[in-house]
């Protein structure tokens, strides 16, 4: 699964996963194991394009079948590292407004999100939309759905 910060990723990830019967991956937790250090930290020590490429080196490194993944919302950022996910299976785009986003998120630095300083969330949103859109496999519009009903959208196109 891909799409912005906040839009639900890994909780639609958990409950996709038990609902399909697949193993979960968060690959923002897997990048911390990896790395020994939270995100904010990577970014704030090497920079957003270093984070960038220890992110992508960290999608590269796998190779999951029957997992359901929650990618951190800047893999869209390094072609290779999308390509290597498209390999493994569909590519589901979670997709909020940025107005709805923006009340769900919280503290975007210490969430670890990889945005220039001056770049407000919304902003952030009309740079990467079109990086999801281009890798996306299923388009999902979460507004106004549970979480619930979210799962059994992406379920229902799987279990054909």
């Amino acid at each position: 699964m891909i799409g912005m910060p906040a839009v639900g990723k890994s909780t639609i990830g958990v409950l996709l996963a038990e609902r399909i019967g697949f193993s979960y991956l968060d690959t923002d937790i897997y990048l911390q194991v990896n790395e020994g250090r939270r995100l904010h930290e990577i970014i704030a020590s090497e920079g957003i394009d270093a984070f960038c490429d220890v992110e992508e080196k960290n999608i590269l490194a796998l190779d999951c079948r029957s997992h359901v993944i929650a990618t951190g919302g800047s893999v869209v950022y390094r072609d290779a590292g999308m390509m290597q996910l498209k390999s493994m299976g569909a590519v589901v785009h979670l997709d909020l407004p940025p107005d709805q986003l923006q009340q769900r998120i919280g503290d975007i630095d210490q969430r670890g999100v990889v945005h220039s300083g001056a770049q407000t969330l919304a902003e952030l949103y009309i740079e990467r939309h079109p990086l999801y859109r281009k890798y996306e496999d299923i388009f999902i519009d979460c507004s106004e759905k549970s979480p619930e009903a979210i799962v059994e959208e992406i379920a229902s196109q799987f279990l054909v």
